[in-house]
């Protein structure tokens, strides 16, 4: 809020508001340090704004401003869980029946975080704070499997089947997972590694076939720009405001067109209806589109953003006005202002931290 309030505020009076791509240069170097998490952020804000301001002057949807659809809708996969494999298959079967055909299935939260550990040495020991978690991550490697295999027999071959390991085993690990995967055919695998281990996807390439997603804590095209030139992974899954916004993200999908990388855009519960439209307009456009995360929003949500995008069955679409297609109620939003809440933190037995 700060970056947004005192520093972009100053920065952008008096310059051109049709100019997008100058404003967008300008600020990502003017204060001299690259890539940071919150300047990114704030770009994004503006970028969006930007695009959403000369949608509405052209009086055309911005996807159209991105060169038009190349699909009628934007395909999704949602999330499937449960505490259990029996669980698991029942949350699959739901969302089958709703139509979905690409479903992530994990078992409890990331990594069994909360399923698959008992109460550690850590706790015992008085060693880090009370509510970080546990993971067993040689338990956690021992579930996937059974539990891509319990779904394959209940469910059958035609579901699309996606998982995230979210960078928490050891890379040799994770490679051997994946390679135990084969016969269950994912659609992709996510997050096998951390950005800190990104020469390990040259020995997992060379491994297995199972297709690779990678990219949501990247900040900086230099963390991604090699590995998608030499095709270390399938699908490429930056969080758009964290790298800036529609600007860079649709360079990003032109870059990966050329080396048959296909976007997966980062878009869980936590962003915007603003962010999941300006995913969705990006989506319609690029030829190189994957796959994209599902979201509903709730009726308080479409209380505050009017307009947000809409689901029929997996199929995400964007309301066809200029801009966006999402406003914001600031009366109302005001009602819901924003807590603090602070991250989770998952621990090894002996307390060392686990990535992310």
């Amino acid at each position: 809020m700060t970056a947004i309030d005192k520093y972009l505020n100053d920065f952008c009076i008096g310059r051109d508001v049709d100019n997008i791509e100058d404003m967008w240069q300008n600020v990502y170097v003017s204060s001299y340090w690259r890539n940071s998490g919150v300047l990114n952020n704030a770009i994004s804000g503006l970028d969006q704004a930007l695009w959403d301001i000369k949608g509405k002057r052209a009086g055309m949807p911005v996807y159209q401003l991105l060169g038009g659809k190349s699909r009628f809708a934007v395909q999704c996969y949602t999330h499937a869980g449960g505490r259990s494999n029996e669980e698991v298959i029942a949350d699959v079967q739901k969302y089958m029946a709703m139509g979905y055909q690409h479903i992530r299935i994990q078992l409890g939260a990331y990594g069994g975080v909360g399923t698959l550990g008992n109460n550690p040495p850590f706790r015992e020991a008085g060693f880090g704070m009370e509510t970080d978690d546990f993971m067993d991550q040689r338990a956690y490697l021992n579930s996937v499997p059974k539990m891509f295999a319990a779904v394959r027999k209940a469910c059958g071959e035609k579901v699309e089947l996606l998982h995230d390991i979210h960078e928490r085993v050891e890379p040799l690990d994770a490679i051997g997972l994946i390679k135990r995967l084969e016969e269950y055919n994912p659609f992709f695998i996510e997050d096998p590694f951390s950005p800190e281990n990104m020469e390990w996807f040259k020995q997992l390439r060379m491994t297995t076939s199972v297709p690779i997603a990678m990219g949501e804590l990247f900040n900086n095209i230099n963390e991604f720009k090699m590995p998608m030139v030499n095709q270390w992974f399938d699908f490429i899954r930056v969080h758009i405001s964290q790298i800036g916004g529609i600007t860079p993200a649709m360079k990003i999908a032109r870059l990966g067109e050329w080396f048959n990388v296909r976007t997966a855009w980062h878009g869980p519960g936590d962003v915007s209806p603003v962010g999941h439209a300006a995913n969705c307009h990006i989506d319609l456009a690029v030829w190189n589109f994957g796959i994209q995360e599902a979201v509903r929003f709730s009726e308080k949500l479409q209380t505050i953003f009017t307009g947000c995008p809409t689901m029929n069955k997996d199929y995400m679409s964007v309301n066809e006005v200029p801009g966006l297609g999402v406003d914001i109620n600031e009366k109302e939003a005001a009602k819901y202002p924003i807590g603090t809440k602070s991250r989770w933190q998952v621990r090894k037995s002996d307390g060392t931290v686990i990535r992310p």
